[in-house]
């Protein structure tokens, strides 16, 4: 479903990337993908549609994320590279333009830009609803619900509306307005004279006047634009006076639901903290632990704020962050492949880059190591060593020895003292304390030594 809603954006999307991609036969001249006049033209020519097609198709891929679009230049996402292998692009893509129904129709401009604001922060709880009710609901009764919830918002601001000659809402005995909405709008037939029906206007437009206008400004007209909006990207259907959630937009709603309970859920409560410190509190968890308490973090935060902390924690100092890090960016899965990719050419963050894609393209855990070349071993066993040495044990720091590429300690040695790790005095001088053999300790200390003067 989420492939048959979004196949005219890919169609456009892909026409872009081969048509105007730098070093195509028809790449534009400044090399960018843009989407001036003439090439919306020669798109439609292209592809036997319509001007106005064709950008209602660019607008809805940008929103998607199929096309990324940095100032005036335009590059395919990861989601459009991804899509034909990996359906869990799709779901993400088709997510990415349910979160931004609001931008997929032009808001009413006869109406305050605070009460468009106001119905897009209550749509949620009537979302909500419509899940809950898995059919059919009347439009009365979801403009009611709005209306609920704008005066909580607005009741939450201390913005309500009281009339000379009643209690302040800040007095004793006065009246609890966003009480007194619930149950006036919850009545049957709230705002009709008894005995009335919709009238056929009201039937025609799908959303009747408002029971209780919350200030100034009727919600009739802002439900049934946001309605016909979310009907736009496909979340629901919406006519005859009903309004009902299509499977997709039920699956996505109770994804929300989801990623709200498991937020709400941090086991160790780091689910505010920077990613640093997120990560510091999740060092002394177990791994199963440790990765709730991610995919609690993530949760209450965009896809690519996520990903952008967890790299700059990663290029910091500390080792043992740098290796969580990773371990949080598995988590995440698909839409981290390309920042990490990005700083492969970083030499701190290279092997751990190598090893995740690895592994995301397929390789098994235990076998990603083979795509490092034995430097970049190295280089990891020294950083592994150093997250050991601040962190760790003294013996966790002998055992770690059985992990090295090297088959013997003299060898391991000389690799190691080339390698030029930043930490590597730390790590032997430590590794010299901690072991049990004193000729071995010798030989690593004369290392750090070397190392430490330049031999």
């Amino acid at each position: 479903m989420a492939r048959t809603g979004l196949a005219g954006p890919v169609r456009v999307a892909r026409w872009a990337d081969a048509a105007l991609g730098p070093g195509s036969d028809g790449a534009t001249a400044d090399g960018k993908a843009t989407l001036s006049d003439a090439t919306a033209r020669r798109a439609a020519a292209d592809l036997g549609l319509s001007v106005t097609q064709v950008r209602t198709d660019w607008d809805t891929a940008r929103l998607a994320g199929l096309v990324e679009v940095h100032g005036d230049s335009a590059r395919p996402g990861w989601r459009l590279r991804a899509w034909d292998r990996d359906d869990s692009a799709v779901l993400r893509g088709w997510v990415a333009l349910f979160d931004a129904w609001s931008l997929a129709s032009p808001e009413p401009e006869e109406h305050e830009p605070a009460a468009v604001a106001e119905v897009v922060s209550a749509m949620p709880q009537v979302l909500s609803f419509l899940q809950l009710s898995a059919g059919p609901v009347p439009v009365e009764q979801l403009l009611d619900l709005l209306q609920q919830r704008v005066t909580e918002l607005r009741t939450e601001r201390c913005e309500v509306p009281y009339e000379p000659g009643t209690a302040h809402p800040a007095e004793p005995g006065a009246a609890q307005p966003g009480l007194a909405a619930e149950r006036r709008t919850s009545e049957p037939g709230a705002g009709r004279p008894a005995g009335d029906s919709a009238s056929p206007a009201e039937l025609r437009v799908g959303v009747p006047e408002d029971p209780a206008p919350a200030g100034d400004t009727p919600l009739g007209p802002l439900l049934d634009w946001a309605l016909r909006a979310l009907a736009t990207v496909g979340a629901l259907t919406y006519g005859d006076g009903q309004a009902t959630l299509t499977p997709l937009g039920s699956w996505a709603v109770w994804v929300k639901l989801e990623q709200i309970c498991v937020a709400a859920q941090s086991p160790a409560g780091n689910i505010e903290q920077s990613a640093e410190d997120m990560l510091r509190g999740c060092a002394q968890l177990r791994p199963n632990a440790a990765r709730a308490e991610y995919r609690a973090w993530l949760a209450a935060r965009t896809v690519g704020d996520a990903v952008t902390e967890l790299i700059h924690a990663a290029r910091g100092e500390d080792a043992l962050l740098r290796g969580l890090a990773f371990e949080a960016l598995r988590v995440v899965g698909a839409p981290a492949e390309p920042d990490v990719r990005a700083v492969v050419d970083e030499p701190a963050l290279r092997p751990y880059a190598l090893l995740w894609l690895a592994e995301h393209d397929g390789v098994d855990p235990e076998d990603a190591h083979e795509v490092l070349t034995r430097r970049e071993a190295t280089w990891l066993w020294v950083d592994t060593a150093a997250a050991v040495a601040d962190h760790g044990e003294s013996p966790m720091l002998v055992r770690h020895l059985e992990s090295a590429v090297q088959p013997t300690v003299p060898q391991l040695l000389d690799e190691v003292r080339a390698v030029g790790h930043p930490r590597t005095v730390q790590v032997l001088v430590a590794l010299a304390a901690a072991h049990p053999d004193p000729a071995l300790a010798k030989a690593v200390r004369r290392a750090a030594f070397q190392v430490h003067t330049g031999g």
